[in-house]
């Protein structure tokens, strides 16, 4: 069984560029019911207003979202950090070193990658939603309008993380579609597992 879809807020257009915003209630709202910082709930909403519009047979929740940001980085708070306004932590997160050693694979830098970690030889997983290069370079897509496509933003990040999940076209309000696409994004039961505890949880704390 996949988590509860919670609902999403309705959105509208900025008048640069005709941004997607979720409504500033809803995210006031359901970021004081659920503890997940504005700018985190900001981005979320608004990539699950773009997944409706853009991949609507997908179905993900904004909550899905926020269950992947919760495990990867408390929603780019992890250690300490703030998260700023434009949804940049107040320090980059960077996670292991990817040589080959121990659990972790062998994954070589490349000059794309190296201007998001430091390493030119190894590359890392970057940002708050924790994406590869391999998986930046293909899906990564600029989702505030700033001009940069950034892994290390949150509003890049949830949205590239909604169009990642999706990529299987499955339906996410299904049990099977919604496991094989978190089990995608890592595969790991355990991973799964801690994103469903917390998007249930996310979902159960909003009310209407």
């Amino acid at each position: 069984m996949p988590p509860t879809v919670a609902p999403v807020a309705p959105a509208y257009g900025q008048s640069t560029g005709d941004i997607v915003q979720p409504d500033p209630a809803w995210v006031k709202r359901t970021s004081e019911q659920t503890g997940i910082p504005v700018p985190a709930m900001r981005a979320y909403g608004r990539a699950a207003i773009l997944a409706g519009r853009e991949l609507p047979d997908c179905r993900i929740g904004w909550n899905t979202l926020a269950g992947v940001g919760w495990n990867e980085s408390h929603h780019g708070t992890i250690g300490g950090r703030t998260l700023g306004d434009d949804g940049v932590p107040s320090s980059r997160i960077l996670g292991p070193v990817l040589d080959g050693e121990g659990p972790y694979a062998a994954i070589p830098a490349t000059p794309a990658s190296k201007q998001w970690h430091g390493n030119a030889r190894w590359d890392r997983a970057v940002g708050p939603m924790q994406f590869i290069s391999e998986s930046w370079e293909r899906w990564g897509t600029d989702a505030d309008g700033d001009g940069v496509v950034d892994p290390h933003d949150l509003d890049d990040a949830a949205w590239t993380a909604a169009r990642y999940l999706c990529a299987s076209g499955a339906d996410l309000t299904t049990g099977e579609g919604w496991r094989n696409a978190v089990l995608s994004y890592n595969r790991s039961v355990e991973y799964a597992d801690a994103v469903f505890r917390a998007a249930t949880s996310y979902a159960d704390r909003v009310s209407d």
